[in-house]
């Protein structure tokens, strides 16, 4: 194999195999490396939704650039089983956002103000005109968004890489980056322990583990922040749409199963231990929205660790330091849903292409923000 790429992609996670998908797409030879195994952190853990509306509360560069990705979902499950054979298990079935108080209907209606404002469908239903029969209908309302949708993570992950392999781009799996070559502020390739690769454009996608290269991008902060989750199967289906409420959310998937997580997030953690005090909290919540839950056989628990930045926004973009170095990481929650416009921006950014302003503002390595709290 020769040891001269176009790219190097450290990291394979979702937004690793995605970018390396699309350039490989565009022609480019390119070389992902990753330390454990494709999809080995968030990307395999994540419950796969495409949550823009329920997710935002008000319109940003975020949101923007949140609903462009979405929009790509329908194509790009046609064109991945094309290219890699896998069923990304792409669904359209709509999801609700449930509010338990009255003090809290002003709010909703301002988030489907601004969404019906940016194009968006969005309908605040009370209990009885609600759409799932088996949810509790103590509720006091729900904002009904018709055109979210969700996925297979894990699938979403492996087609990815597989499409890439496809287009020509080389996947090394269990080879750690130890150091970038790097040679009047120009990067020149990475050096894993036994061996080196050269490539004029670097992109460091490794989500949270990016702070082991935080030498060469000094301004960059992402922090660890661990997140519990539990699926469980049931006789029959229980729900087709997406659940949220400010305890959890609940996500149907195929098989009758049913992913539960939410508010277990614990910033700072990076290990995969799970807590039976979470597991229990999730339950009950759940429990709270979907009654006959309580009769359902558990699947699986466990925990995914996600990359948060100060201000919740990823970094994306080129050093100003080094030349080539590109960073791609800190979508905390958002990555399956923000990978494939994530993938096209980067991409463009590589080539030299003309890329929104509000988004490049917005995801800069060097933006200053406030944290609040």
């Amino acid at each position: 194999m020769s040891n001269q790429f176009d790219q190097i992609i450290v990291g394979g996670g979702i937004i690793g195999v995605s970018i390396a998908y699309q350039l490989s797409k565009r022609g480019y030879q390119v070389l992902l490396l990753e330390a454990k195994e494709i999809g080995a952190e968030a990307s395999s853990a994540a419950a796969g939704m495409l949550g823009v509306q329920v997710e935002f509360k008000e319109d940003s560069p975020m949101f923007q650039f949140a609903k462009e990705s979405r929009s790509l979902y329908p194509k790009l499950a046609i064109d991945l089983y094309s290219e890699s054979g896998i069923d990304i298990q792409f669904e359209e079935k709509g999801a609700f956002k449930l509010i338990y108080r009255e003090e809290e209907k002003d709010q909703l209606k301002a988030i489907q103000v601004f969404q019906h404002q940016n194009g968006v469908e969005a309908h605040i239903v009370s209990p009885q005109e609600m759409g799932e029969k088996e949810i509790a209908k103590d509720f006091y309302q729900a904002l009904e968004c018709p055109n979210e949708g969700q996925v297979s993570a894990p699938h979403l992950t492996k087609a990815f890489a597989k499409a890439a392999e496809h287009y020509g781009a080389k996947i090394i799996e269990q080879t750690e980056v130890q150091q970038l070559v790097i040679m009047n502020n120009k990067v020149m390739g990475v050096k894993t322990s036994n061996q080196c690769f050269n490539a004029e454009q670097v992109i460091i996608a490794c989500g949270f583990r990016c702070s082991a290269f935080e030498k060469y991008l000094p301004s960059l902060k992402v922090i660890p922040v661990k997140g519990e989750c539990i699926s469980v199967i049931t006789e029959k289906p229980l729900i087709q749409s997406t659940i949220f409420t400010e305890s959890c959310y609940l996500v149907p998937k195929q098989g009758n199963r049913i992913i539960i997580g939410g508010a277990t997030s614990k910033p700072y953690q990076s290990d995969k231990q799970v807590n039976v005090e979470s597991i229990l909290y999730l339950l009950n919540s759940a429990k709270k929205v979907l009654p006959n839950i309580s009769e359902a056989s558990i699947e699986k628990i466990w925990a995914g660790v996600r990359p948060l930045s100060g201000d919740g926004y990823p970094y994306l973009g080129e050093s100003s330091a080094i030349s080539g170095l590109f960073i791609a990481t800190g979508h905390y929650r958002n990555g399956i849903l923000l990978a494939p416009n994530t993938s096209i921006f980067m991409a463009d950014l590589i080539e030299g292409k003309t890329v929104e302003p509000n988004y490049v503002e917005a995801f800069s390595l060097s933006r200053t923000y406030q944290i609040s709290g």
